[in-house]
């Protein structure tokens, strides 16, 4: 029998957000900087996206990462992130099961009790520090690039909604921050379908009336993610989150487009961008923690260690800590005669999904 691809990865989480990292079978994509990488694999190989997170190889909350040699000789390994819609820049849960995976693997070598190395993101260049003992990692830290506020307590005009006022930061993707209890919305899995409805709809509306783009690199443009906040439920956690990821395109006209699924894990460019909003705000000073919980209880903890800028932005520096857990090692195959080798989505899970 023969396979026209054969691709081997790593099944893992990171607070429960499923991060897949391919370990091999990808090669061959050009590019001086991992930027140029995703941007290649994004508009000449987007056929690998669909294969490796749509049915019946992947599901509507995957993530996936493609591990590629470095640019930048002072990165120890460089990956590519891949969700439904898009190649974000960068991933802190992602970025977390990609230290993981290299480490417990032994694709790179692990030191106890602690393992320092540096990843390559498209985002630019990524510090990672692992606790490692009994050679597994019990912990991961990394420093993200800086994040930023570009507005505060903006008002915005979300139709069959009406005004909702929110935040709109860069914590390694563009994220809208809404306050949960304006919209009398709790955060919990039994409200996931109201979430995502709620989410998609303020999502589009904030994307089109408040216009971003990274004043160092402006093709990151547009909000792509909605983070709803509340209060903690945990004893020790600061604050509760959970952030709406699509799955489709969206259509004011077709409510069924108004869907997407919940990020499991508290969020890591999610936390970075709620904590610079909250230092914009007088709200979160630096060399403090902040215990971020997740719509399934899991934490990650985020501190801002210092203060810089970007473009005309009062920036801040954080770090996020969390863990990973792998469950699987896979092999996946594409047949010749497989009708499906980009996969395929159905609407009774894929509401948005062409």
């Amino acid at each position: 029998m023969r396979f026209d691809r054969m691709i081997t990865a790593v099944e893992s989480h990171a607070g429960g957000e499923p991060g897949r990292v391919i370990t091999g079978g990808i090669v061959g994509v050009p590019g001086d900087t991992m930027f140029a990488k995703m941007q290649h694999l994004q508009r000449h190989r987007d056929d690998l996206r669909k294969l490796m997170l749509r049915e019946p190889r992947g599901y509507p909350g995957l993530c996936c990462n493609i591990l590629l040699p470095p640019t930048d000789p002072a990165a120890d390994a460089g990956f590519v992130i891949m969700e439904q819609v898009e190649y974000p820049p960068m991933s802190g849960s992602n970025t977390i099961c990609v230290t993981t995976a290299l480490l417990e693997t032994g694709i790179l070598p692990m030191t106890e009790p602690e393992t320092r190395l540096t990843l390559e993101a498209p985002a630019g260049l990524i510090e990672v520090t692992a606790s490692c003992a009994n050679g597994k990692v019990t912990g991961v830290t990394f420093k993200n690039r800086p994040s930023f506020a570009a507005y505060l307590d903006r008002t915005i005009e979300v139709p069959q909604l009406g005004p909702v006022t929110l935040d709109v930061a860069y914590g390694g993707m563009w994220y809208a921050i809404v306050d949960a209890a304006q919209l009398e919305l709790e955060i919990a899995p039994s409200q996931g379908s109201r979430i995502v409805r709620l989410g998609e709809m303020i999502k589009a509306a904030a994307r089109e009336q408040l216009p971003v783009a990274h004043p160092e690199n402006p093709e990151i443009a547009g909000i792509s993610i909605l983070e709803f906040t509340a209060p903690p439920m945990l004893s020790g956690a600061h604050a509760r989150n959970t952030v709406v990821i699509s799955t489709g395109a969206f259509d004011w006209n077709d409510p069924s487009t108004w869907t997407g699924v919940l990020d499991r894990s508290a969020c890591g460019t999610g936390t970075c961008a709620r904590m610079a909003v909250m230092h914009a705000k007088g709200q979160l000073p630096l060399d403090q923690d902040f215990a971020h919980e997740s719509i399934l209880g899991t934490t990650f903890t985020g501190r801002l260690i210092e203060e810089t800028t970007v473009g005309p932005y009062q920036a801040v520096v954080p770090t996020i800590t969390g863990q990973a857990w792998i469950y699987g090692l896979s092999t996946y195959l594409v047949d010749p005669t497989d009708p499906f080798p980009e996969g395929f989505v159905v609407g009774d899970i894929w509401s948005g999904v062409g």
